[in-house]
């Protein structure tokens, strides 16, 4: 790892923020889906835009609607919190990784930055730092847009999301993966280094089939993380 740390610059930014435009529909699509269930759960407008705004994390967001319970004990904030914990720990992974790249920078640059980290803004700023980016600024860039569009999609689906409570319905549920998958594309560096993209796959789809919920998503990335760690880097 270098010892010098990393530009934060403008341009970086600006690059972040306009590279992550392309997702953004079938962000605020997911966005929209949440503020129907918030209101579906008794919420109201302004607690639900101030938990986007605040925990930030969309997919924990709704799972926790989805079993929150008609009255709040302890108990139910335990089981919502560990929920939570549960679904986010894929980020100790994708938190881990940019630590070659960011690690040299001042921890007040760093942490804010890291809250707004989510996949889609990750994995274009590893694609980014791949190709030889190196400003932190353009992971910065494309987390603001991604908290704002998140924020702001609370607001119409709150109160007109009945139309896409079911993104399914519009074929949304695919924009997503089809971003994964195109991102992967330049990702790729030889099939030795894709056996750990394989397990995960593998993996998370048996445990969907075995114990569905969402543990596939924890169940997946650890798998994917120790074959990823076994194989040798032989270049």
């Amino acid at each position: 790892m270098s010892s010098q740390s990393p530009r934060w610059t403008l341009e970086g930014f600006r690059q972040g923020a306009i590279g992550i435009l392309p997702l953004l529909p079938g962000l605020f699509a997911f966005g929209m889906a949440f503020g129907t269930v918030a209101a579906r759960k008794g919420f109201t407008l302004f607690e639900a835009m101030l938990m986007s705004a605040t925990v930030f994390a969309g997919m924990s967001q709704m799972i926790v609607l989805e079993s929150w319970p008609e009255c709040l004990t302890l108990p139910a904030i335990a089981a919502a919190a560990l929920i939570a914990g549960l679904v986010g720990l894929r980020f100790l992974l994708i938190g881990a990784s940019l630590r070659p790249w960011l690690g040299t920078s001042a921890a007040w640059k760093v942490y804010p930055t890291l809250y707004l980290l989510t996949e889609p803004n990750w994995l274009l700023s590893m694609r980014y730092h791949n190709n030889g980016g190196a400003d932190p600024a353009y992971l910065l860039g494309s987390g603001v847009v991604v908290w704002i569009f998140w924020v702001a999609a609370a607001v119409p689906g709150y109160w007109l999301g009945a139309l896409v409570a079911d993104p399914k319905v519009f074929g949304l549920d695919l924009v997503m993966p089809a971003f994964f998958v195109a991102m992967l594309v330049s990702l790729w560096r030889g099939p030795r280094r894709a056996i750990a993209w394989v397990v995960a796959g593998a993996v998370a789809l048996l445990a969907q089939w075995l114990l569905g919920g969402f543990w596939f998503v924890l169940i997946g990335a650890f798998a994917g993380a120790v074959a990823g760690g076994l194989i040798d880097d032989r270049e």
